[in-house]
């Protein structure tokens, strides 16, 4: 019911769009598979990287190596973000386009979720870390890494989507 009421709200501002995206005359592999093959390439290469350096920065012995780690997870973990919330923005507006319910999707709610997560662990960060504290430094790994474990489920479901319509 809720749902219903969401989806009543959002349709009339995102139909529009999607129309106007569709008189563009793109071809429909790219309609279909365009989102699936950008985002798999932020997901896999961005967000495993981003990940990658994060724990490299935390768990490196040598502090030289782990400086370096963390300034890189710092200046990529911004770019994964708006990457992921603009491919958000343009998974949402295929699935209008290709005339796809949209809150029916698994696929839509790990997508929700990641961007929730993410965001999440961007305040965390912008808080530094509540003051440097060990906990919250501790729960940014960890909830990084969830994400980027959801963001891998993600892919799944959307694979599946995108080969069942």
């Amino acid at each position: 019911m809720v749902m219903e009421a969401v989806r009543a709200i959002l349709i009339p501002y995102l139909e529009p769009i999607a129309a106007w995206f569709r008189t563009l005359g793109f071809p429909e592999p790219i309609i279909h598979w365009g989102h699936p093959l950008m985002m798999g390439i932020v997901i896999f290469v961005l967000g495993s990287f981003t990940a990658w350096v994060g724990w490299q920065g935390r768990i490196s012995q040598d502090t030289e190596t782990s400086i370096k780690n963390r300034r890189s997870h710092r200046k990529l973990a911004p770019w994964l973000f708006l990457f992921i919330s603009l491919g958000y923005t343009g998974g949402v507006l295929s699935l209008v386009m290709q005339e796809q319910s949209i809150f029916e999707s698994p696929h839509f709610w790990t997508g929700s979720l990641v961007v929730f997560l993410l965001a999440l662990n961007g305040f965390i960060s912008a808080t530094k870390f509540g003051g440097n504290k060990e906990a919250l430094k501790t729960t940014h790994a960890y909830l990084g890494s969830f994400a980027v474990l959801v963001m891998f489920i993600h892919a799944f479901l959307g694979l599946s989507l995108g080969l069942s319509i």
